[in-house]
């Protein structure tokens, strides 16, 4: 049985308390379970205060088959910002605006060089999904194109390097769209004559679908997932619908994060569980202590603040 964790982002201190609360010790090899494992859905650098702490902490789980992770987008904006060309220069020249998080993460590991780039290696091994028959892990979406795309991609002989590479300079490649898919859902770009201010006074360009539903003949209110602004409710034009990935209800039960649940609800379906709650904001951390069952209940959540 499984303990599906959200994203960390660096809180060491909270990941700790849920391993106990949920019944782990911590041993010579860290923390473990007799009877189960955690999984880890991404994004665990970044953001947090106890980013160097937290990689050992989980690192060390699944290097001693207490636990399974998957890179999130945050773990592989660090993998791309590392990466050289051929000729030995950055792959990236200039750090744009989604790279910015990550400098908290290299900053707190200034004087261990060495680690980091241990580290480095390490995230490039790990998967970017799980199939585990009754229950699936993803970072942010599930479809079954993209996870056959990337599943031929990474089975092949190329090296993890050259598909990171690939990835970046390729960003129309189908590979490149799989793995957008996967780590970061399915965004709608907002017409031109429609602007909607958020949270933080600005007036966001693009917002997170329902990926898991079919927007036709839906409004921008009824598709939006983890908005920071009410959105209208106005039908989408059919002009601009994005392809999403209708999931379900018989699919088996798929677990994800990365989108910021402060309020949840967590479980979105009877098989669709978002465990993200925004821990850099609310500094609340959410798991899922999934037994086996077909269907998810609300008792099985956990959260700790």
């Amino acid at each position: 049985m499984y303990d599906i964790i959200g994203d960390v982002h660096g809180q060491a201190a909270l990941l700790k308390k849920m391993l106990l609360k949920l019944g782990y010790k911590k041993g010579e090899n860290g923390y473990f379970h007799s009877e189960r494992k955690a999984i880890f859905v991404g994004d665990f650098i970044n953001r947090g205060p106890e980013i160097r702490k937290t990689i050992r902490l989980i690192r060390t789980m699944v290097e001693n088959e207490n636990a399974f992770a998957i890179l999130g987008n945050h773990e592989i904006n660090a993998i791309l910002f590392h990466l050289k060309t051929k000729d030995k220069k950055p792959l990236i020249k200039e750090a744009r605006k989604n790279y910015l998080s990550l400098f908290k993460t290299i900053n707190e590991f200034l004087d261990y060089p060495d680690e980091w780039k241990d580290h480095l290696g390490w995230m490039r091994k790990l998967p970017l999904f799980l199939d585990l028959d009754d229950i699936r892990i993803v970072h942010a979406c599930w479809s079954d194109s993209a996870i056959d795309d990337i599943k031929r991609e990474f089975n092949g002989a190329r090296s993890k390097k050259n598909i990171f590479r690939e990835y970046f300079k390729n960003p129309k490649s189908d590979l490149s769209k799989s793995i957008n898919v996967i780590t970061k859902g399915i965004d709608l770009k907002m017409p031109g004559d429609l602007k909607i201010i958020n949270n933080k006074g600005t007036a966001p360009r693009s917002f997170r679908l329902r990926w898991w539903e079919n927007p036709l003949d839906k409004t921008f209110r009824e598709m939006s997932f983890e908005s920071k602004c009410k959105l209208p409710a106005y039908t989408i034009p059919k002009e601009i619908i994005p392809n999403t990935f209708f999931y379900s209800e018989a699919e088996p039960i798929v677990f994800f994060g990365h989108y910021c649940r402060s309020i949840g609800p967590h479980i979105i379906k009877s098989n669709l569980c978002c465990v993200d709650s925004c821990v850099s904001g609310a500094k609340t951390l959410t798991a899922y202590h999934w037994c086996g069952e077909k269907e998810l209940i609300n008792e099985n959540l956990h959260q700790i603040c």
